[in-house]
């Protein structure tokens, strides 16, 4: 996916308008001749008729401040304002928004813009400034980065223009309110998609290869011999033979993926920046696309205490921008995620079997925790490859031999913790289900190659 030109958001104008009960200002220049006027006080104590002088100096002064204000700067019709967008916005990707100033007026006017940008994409409010000539058009852009995914809302651009003179000022506002969306980083799901494409698995999904007696696609009907299972008889064919006839079935090579994402409170936790969400949302999208371009249906689930996001089954162009909208809208949650009913949930949507790739995180409790039992629940009917969103410290802490009482408690601690997670990640291995610890920064590619595995060995 790069960077689709429907994602991008929509090019917005407006027209000025006058801000507030007193749109104007006094620009630099004007301060600067009332102080040139300040010379006659000299003067002015030994002939008092000199300060006369100066108050006429002064009167001039406002005088040209007010032809400047009125005849110099365009008015709020003669301006319009409009935001345009490059790319779409995305999660931890630098971009540029460009801001456009057209002056329908007699005169050039240098202006100030600025944007009411939301946090989600700069930390600070960007002002750009502008110099438009008369009866002319200019740009700018400013940089965003944005750090949440999600919708960002943008309000109005305010104004200060001022003419060539810099002596008044004139404010406006352009009402500009839109609404952005944030999405996960599209280049990384173009990376994991062409590494497919080049990896030598497509090669073996895109082969016509059959392997018969395994699978429950359909494939032909022959002759009943000894030793085949009463269910792959088909009766039809056999009342119309005489003769008892049994159904062939190979390798489906299409199958269904499921993607299930946990947002409890475990993934508010943060690595360089970003949230283990937002590396789970990431990996979601570059498992979406290898998938689907592997001839897979894939669907989606994001849960906290409740489900939030499902996306059923399905294929295609469309089917891509489905899943991603949703995972462009997967927030976490202060809570504990529900994972009973999570699990409950894809067991009544998802009967047939299917590969279930669960992206959470383990919570540090002596007890097993119920995500554990729920993917032990899951795996009875699916291939569930459960993948734990791993702690990159604890394995560093263990690398390091303590050389004082404190670095000795926090060796033990880490140890405890890494102890605790291996065993849980091998009760669950033992039960069928494939596991996964990767930290954040390899989640996506690790995720991509355990997908390709199960493709290759058959295992779905």
């Amino acid at each position: 996916m790069n960077s689709p030109a429907h994602l991008v958001p929509k090019t917005v104008l407006a027209r000025a308008k006058s801000a507030g009960r007193f749109p104007f200002a006094f620009g630099r220049m004007f301060f600067l001749l009332l102080l040139i006027g300040l010379l006659w006080l000299g003067p002015g104590w030994a002939d008092h008729r000199l300060l006369y002088a100066m108050l006429a100096w002064d009167a001039l002064v406002i005088a040209i401040w007010g032809w400047d204000l009125t005849k110099r700067i365009p008015r709020p019709e003669q301006l319009t304002v409009t935001r345009t967008w490059s790319l779409p916005p995305q999660l931890n990707v630098q971009s540029k928004v460009k801001l456009e100033l057209s002056n329908a007026g007699a005169y050039g006017v240098t202006a100030w813009l600025i944007d009411d940008a939301p946090r989600e994409l700069r930390g600070e409010v960007p002002e750009i400034s502008v110099a438009s000539k008369a009866s002319g058009k200019r740009a700018e852009e400013y940089t965003i980065l944005p750090a949440e995914r999600g919708d960002a809302k943008f309000g109005n651009i305010s104004l200060r223009c001022q003419s060539r003179w810099r002596i008044a000022e004139r404010r406006f506002e352009a009402a500009m309110p839109q609404i952005v969306r944030i999405y996960p980083n599209l280049d990384e799901a173009k990376r994991d998609t062409l590494f497919l494409i080049r990896s030598k698995q497509i090669a073996l999904e895109k082969r016509h290869k059959h392997q018969r007696g395994q699978g429950r696609e359909f494939e032909s009907l022959r002759d009943y011999r000894e030793g085949d299972e009463w269910r792959d008889i088909s009766w039809n064919a056999t009342a119309r033979r005489g003769k008892l006839i049994s159904k062939v079935h190979q390798v489906e090579r299409s199958q269904t993926v499921w993607l299930v994402l946990d947002t409890g409170r475990l993934l508010r936790a943060r690595t360089r920046g970003l949230t283990k969400l937002d590396y789970a949302v990431g990996a979601a999208l570059s498992m979406a696309q290898v998938a689907l371009y592997s001839g897979d249906q894939v669907a989606l689930m994001a849960y906290g205490r409740r489900i939030k996001h499902r996306v059923a089954p399905g294929r295609g162009g469309g089917h891509v921008r489905v899943l991603l909208e949703s995972l462009a809208e997967i927030r976490t949650e202060e809570s504990e995620a529900d994972h009973l009913r999570a699990a409950e949930m894809l067991m009544n949507a998802q009967k047939r079997r299917s590969l279930v790739i669960w992206l959470t995180d383990l919570s540090e409790t002596a007890a097993i925790p119920d995500v554990i039992e729920s993917a032990m629940r899951l795996a009875t009917r699916h291939m569930v490859l459960f993948t734990v969103i791993g702690q990159p410290e604890l394995r560093e802490l263990l690398r390091v031999k303590p050389e004082s009482a404190k670095e000795m408690y926090r060796f033990a601690a880490a140890q405890e913790v890494v102890h605790r997670r291996d065993f849980l990640m091998r009760t669950l291995r033992q039960q069928g289900a494939l596991t996964l610890e990767v930290e954040p920064a390899r989640l996506a590619t690790s995720v991509v190659n355990h997908y390709l595995m199960t493709k290759e060995r058959g295992l779905i």
